[in-house]
């Protein structure tokens, strides 16, 4: 056990090389660009709606496609089958995410500054972290959703739940939702992160630490 205390403790203490710290740089450049781009799309078709109506996910609001009318057309429906309206104000995490993002961005300017290995382990841990809390509200919020519905509502349908990653037929809809650019970007940020600790992987520690 004191062994392997020892040997986490030095690989920790390892310092980053200049090509660790640069990747360290890209990688809060590509969070400041997730922010540009949505995260999720989600995209319902019908015979009555042969264009579509699409729902736009960013880290800090819902978009409707068509100027937004999309997104009125969509919880109009919803409300015939006694789905409550779906609202940004019910998505709490967007009021989260846009400052997790630039924590992420901030300790990533850090652990190239400090120029130790510690530092860029502890920020994969917590971007992987919130990744993966962020998957499990998106899926509780959308469970929420089809299965809280009023069953007074005009149309009776049985709850379900809407997909969060492919594709299934509710009722007379085919309803898509797959991630976009922004979660592609987050997706490589974590990829970058794992090569700036690969890169400086055999770097020796300072003797003054050995």
């Amino acid at each position: 056990m004191k062994r392997f205390l020892r040997a986490e403790y030095v690989f920790l203490q390892k310092p980053l090389n200049v090509g660790s710290r640069l990747l360290l740089l890209l990688s809060a450049v590509i969070v400041g660009g997730s922010l540009y781009f949505p995260l999720w799309k989600v995209h319902l078709e019908a015979p009555q709606y042969q264009e579509g109506l699409e729902m736009t996910i960013y880290a800090y609001k819902l978009e409707g496609g068509n100027g937004g009318q999309d997104l009125k057309e969509i919880n109009m429906l919803n409300h015939y089958i006694g789905m409550k309206p779906i609202s940004a104000a019910d998505f709490t995490e967007m009021q989260v995410i846009p400052f997790m993002l630039g924590l992420f961005i901030l300790l990533a300017l850090r652990a190239a500054v400090f120029g130790r290995m510690g530092p860029v382990v502890d920020l994969f841990v917590l971007a992987a972290y919130f990744g993966m809390f962020s998957i499990g509200a998106f899926y509780f919020r959308l469970y929420t959703y089809g299965h809280n519905l009023d069953p007074h509502a005009p149309m009776n349908v049985e709850p379900f739940m809407p997909v969060v990653f492919g594709t299934q037929q509710i009722a007379n809809f085919t309803q898509s939702s797959y991630p976009q650019m922004g979660s592609y970007f987050l997706c490589i940020f974590m990829l970058v992160l794992l090569l700036a600790i690969w890169f400086s992987r055999k770097e020796q520690l300072p003797s003054s630490l050995s």
